[in-house]
């Protein structure tokens, strides 16, 4: 028995204002109507003792404490720029300003 109609499906389609054709309707029950008895099946496999699974596998937190660690002194890190004034780097002006 169908739970899905072709009457349903061409109503839905004219709510929603798509067009279909006759075989494209028929197509479309058929295949909502088998995907409303996958649900049905699943939800009679589903009991209270199964907690909902919301993510295949466990989820953790993958980041790294924020720990602060060796850094670069200001000469470690001008020494292979092209160009600096000896406290930053120098680079060219964008957006058309002036230096």
């Amino acid at each position: 028995m169908s739970e899905i109609s072709e009457e349903q499906v061409a109503h839905l389609a004219s709510l929603a204002r798509i067009a279909l054709t006759d075989d494209e309707i028929t197509n479309l029950a058929s295949e909502l109507d088998q995907i409303v008895n996958s649900i049905a099946k699943v939800q009679e496999v589903a009991t209270d003792d199964v907690p909902a699974t919301s993510h295949p596998i466990p989820l953790r937190n993958v980041y790294r404490p924020d720990v602060v660690g060796d850094t670069l002194t200001q000469e470690q890190a001008l020494q292979n720029a092209p160009d600096d004034d000896g406290q930053r780097f120098v680079v060219s002006a964008i957006l058309g300003e002036e230096q």
